[in-house]
């Protein structure tokens, strides 16, 4: 069941590289040897936006997932903070749909559990309906198919609704609530929760 609640403090137990920068971000005026290697990454669960210090003399590609959770890390020292998208390196946004693509290939019963859950944020307005392209006749037919069966994946939802780039759909979704502009979140718990916004992640 879909709740509205408060954003409150959650741990990622893994995250996936968008940028890498082995000596550090180029604005810090410390001399190399005491500069940190950092990594840009996203969270798997809540696509929280991390800064991670990384352990020096390792190597790490963008889109690899990393171990960020509590425990022994291999490649992570630590988690620094939580960052804004505007903060994020122009590397990292450009990669961003990218990963965001992999974690959706990952862990596709999640978004499909999604089309299978979704309720009405008010009486004129569903959760179906805040994703792009979406309409009323795409939401109605949607809640008509479901009630037949759930949708095992995207090409059953596909076949059955006519809605072939439901995963792509998705990932612009996450992708817009990331960039912290929008009312309602579904998928994604934002760096800083805003008067009036709500936040969905049960899914």
């Amino acid at each position: 069941m879909v709740e509205r609640v408060d954003r409150r403090r959650v741990f990622e137990e893994y995250a996936y590289v968008l940028d890498f920068l082995p000596q550090g971000y180029p604005h810090d005026r410390r001399p190399l040897f005491k500069r940190d290697p950092i990594c840009q990454a996203v969270g798997e669960r809540y696509f929280s936006l991390l800064e991670l210090v990384m352990v020096k003399g390792v190597e790490v590609k963008v889109c690899e997932r990393l171990f960020v959770g509590r425990g022994f890390r291999l490649k992570v020292r630590y988690v620094n903070r939580k960052l804004s998208y505007d903060e994020l390196t122009a590397a990292a946004k450009a990669e961003l749909p990218r990963v965001i693509s992999a974690i959706v290939d990952a862990n596709p019963e999640r978004f499909v559990r999604f089309f299978n859950e979704a309720r009405p944020v008010t009486n004129r307005l569903h959760q179906l309906e805040l994703l792009p392209g979406v309409g009323k006749k795409t939401m109605w037919k949607i809640l008509e198919e479901r009630e037949k069966a759930p949708f095992r994946d995207f090409e059953d939802l596909a076949k059955r609704v006519g809605l072939k780039k439901a995963k792509e759909i998705v990932e612009k979704r996450i992708e817009l609530e990331l960039q912290c502009g929008e009312r309602y979140y579904l998928f994604v718990l934002p760096h800083c929760k805003k008067p009036g916004q709500y936040v969905y992640y049960d899914y």
